[in-house]
C-alpha cells in the first residue's frame, strides 16, 4: 500500500507533463541494482516559459539572467551541465558527460548577478576522458597554501581506457579568471572516480572527504568508499583514513562488497554517494545510499569515530543521496533520490526528503517527510525527472533541486512541519544543483547551464541575505 503523505503540496499553475520518451543513462554502476547516474533525458516537462510561483519565498524572486553557455570543445559540441557552488561573488558550474564529457569547470563573474560573465574554465583538459561534475571552494590557510582552493570530481567514462583515470583534482583559484592547477588525488583505476566531495579546514590543515562509490567492490577491498585526505599541500594530497562498512558491528558478515542484508530481510545496496561537513570541521555527513546517512566525528581525520546513522522503513528505498544541516547543525536534512519508483516490497514513490533531529548524533530521530508534488506521479513508467536531488539551506529555508520539478521552496521554522511555499521551474527544466550565494539563489540545468533567481528589488550585489 503506497504511504500515506505527510504532508501536501501546493498546486501550482503551469503543472508538469513529464515526456514518456526514452532517455539515455550514463551509469557507474555495473552490478545491475542502482544507477547513480542519470545522464540526459531526451524528454522535459512541457513547461514553455520559466515558471515562478509561491506564497512567500520564492515570489520574490525572478529569473534574473540565463547566460549562453560558450562551447569549449575544439569540435564545437556542448558539454552538459551538473553541478554549481559560489564563493566569493563567483559561481563554479561544474559539467556533465555529453559529447564525451571533458567540459571542466565554468567560472562566472557575479558582480552584476543580471549578467554572469564567463572568466574561465578549468579542469577540462586535465584528463582524457573523464567528467567534472563537483566543484567546491574554500578559502584555505596552511603551511603550505595560503588561498582560494577549488576541489574538483574527476569521473571517468571508461574505466577501460587507459588514458582515463578518476579521483580529484586542486585548483588554486584565488584570481578566479586564472586558476592554476596544483594537484591531483587518484583512486584506484578499477573504480570510475570520484563521485562527490566536500572540502574543510581543521586548525591549518584542509581535509578532503571523497565518496569513491564501489570502491571497495572492484578493487576487492584495496580501497574503500570513503576516503579522508589531508591536501594541506595541494600539490601533495594525501590519505589519512578509509572507512569500511563491514567494521560497524550491526553490519560484519551480512555485507557483501556492496550489497547489504539487512535485519528487515530486504537486500540493499550500499555505497558511498555524497559526503559534506559542518561548519566547526568537527561532524561529517556521509550519505552511503541504503546504509542511510552515516555521520563521523572527523576531529581527528587520522582515526575518525562512527557515530550513528539514519535508518529506514522496511518499505523505503534507502537511496540517501545527499545531505544538508539546518538549525545550527542540530537538523539534518536528507535528500533520497529513489528514481525506479516501483519495485517489488517497496512503497511506489520516487524520492523525497526526510529531516531529522540531530541533538543526539548517536540517535537521529525523524521529524517529518516531505513529499513534492512528483514523487507519487509513477504513471508514466520510471523516469528519474521526479524524484529529489539536492538540497541547500538558507536560514529556515530549505532549496531543493528537484530535475524535471526545477528548485522548491519550503519553509523548515519548524522543522517536523515543513511546508513548500513556492517553485522555480525554467523551460525544459532539468535543474541538477542548487546554491544561495548573497543575494540571488543559483540553479543549474543540465540541457542550459547556469540560472540566477534574483530579489524584485536587488541591485548589484547588495549586502543582503535570501530569507
Amino acid at each position: 500500500m503506497k504511504k500515506k503523505r505527510l504532508l501536501s503540496s501546493l498546486v501550482l499553475a503551469g503543472a508538469l507533463t513529464v515526456s514518456t520518451i526514452p532517455f539515455n543513462v550514463f551509469a557507474h554502476d555495473e552490478l545491475g541494482d542502482v544507477n547513480i547516474e542519470k545522464g540526459e533525458r531526451a524528454g522535459y516537462s512541457n513547461v514553455a516559459v520559466p515558471l515562478m510561483e509561491g506564497s512567500k519565498n520564492l515570489q520574490f524572486l525572478h529569473e534574473a539572467a540565463t547566460p549562453e553557455m560558450n562551447t569549449v570543445r575544439a569540435d564545437g559540441k556542448q558539454n552538459s551541465f551538473a553541478d554549481v557552488y559560489a564563493h566569493k561573488g563567483y559561481a563554479y558550474l561544474g559539467t556533465h558527460t555529453r559529447n564525451g564529457g571533458n567540459g571542466g569547470v565554468r567560472v562566472f563573474d557575479m558582480k552584476d548577478p543580471a549578467n554572469p560573465q564567463e572568466v574561465a574554465v578549468f579542469a577540462n583538459n586535465d584528463i582524457p576522458g573523464t567528467w567534472q561534475e563537483k566543484v567546491i571552494v574554500k578559502s584555505v590557510n596552511t603551511p603550505s597554501f595560503k588561498g582560494d582552493l577549488a576541489v574538483v570530481s574527476v569521473q571517468q567514462l571508461d574505466r577501460n581506457n587507459s588514458d582515463s583515470k578518476g579521483g580529484f583534482l586542486l585548483y588554486d583559484v584565488t584570481n578566479p579568471a586564472n586558476p592554476k592547477k596544483l594537484g591531483f588525488y587518484e583512486v584506484t583505476k578499477k573504480t570510475s572516480g570520484t563521485h562527490e566531495l566536500y572540502l574543510t579546514m581543521q586548525g591549518n590543515r584542509a581535509i578532503v572527504l571523497a565518496a569513491n562509490p564501489y570502491a571497495d567492490y572492484y578493487s576487492h577491498g584495496e580501497e574503500k568508499d570513503f576516503q579522508v585526505v589531508d591536501v594541506s599541500d595541494p600539490s601533495n594530497p594525501q590519505k589519512l583514513w578509509e572507512f569500511d562498512p563491514r567494521s560497524l558491528e550491526e553490519i560484519p558478515e551480512n555485507f557483501n562488497g556492496y550489497h547489504w542484508n539487512s535485519p528487515d530481510g530486504k537486500v540493499r545496496p550500499v555505497f558511498n554517494h555524497s559526503t559534506m561537513v559542518d561548519e566547526t570541521g568537527k561532524y561529517a555527513y556521509v550519505s552511503m545510499w541504503d546504509l542511510g546517512t552515516v555521520i563521523f566525528d572527523i576531529s581527528n581525520p587520522e582515526n575518525p569515530q562512527y557515530l550513528g546513522r539514519t535508518e529506514y522503513a522496511s518499505s523505503q528505498q534507502g537511496s540517501a543521496h545527499s545531505a544538508a544541516l539546518a538549525k545550527g547543525g542540530t537538523v539534518l536534512i536528507e535528500t533520497r533520490e529513489v528514481y525506479v519508483p516501483v519495485k517489488e516490497g517497496f512503497e511506489e514513490s520516487y524520492g523525497y526528503t526526510r529531516i531529522f533531529d540531530i541533538k543526539d548524533k548517536t540517535n537521529p530521530k525523524l521529524l517529518s517527510e516531505f513529499k513534492t508534488d512528483l514523487v507519487d506521479n509513477i504513471e508514466n513508467g520510471n523516469t528519474f525527472a521526479n524524484t529529489v536531488h539536492d538540497p541547500k539551506v538558507h536560514g529556515n529555508t530549505l532549496y531543493l533541486s528537484h530535475y524535471a520539478g526545477g528548485v522548491y521552496a519550503v519553509d523548515i521554522t519548524d522543522p517536523a512541519n515543513p511546508v513548500q511555499t513556492g517553485q522555480y521551474i525554467p523551460e525544459n527544466s532539468n535543474v541538477w544543483g542548487v546554491f544561495v550565494d548573497r543575494n540571488y539563489v543559483l540553479a543549474s540545468d543540465m540541457g542550459s547551464g547556469l540560472k540566477v533567481l534574483l530579489k524584485n528589488n536587488s541591485k548589484g550585489l547588495a549586502n543582503q541575505g535570501v530569507e
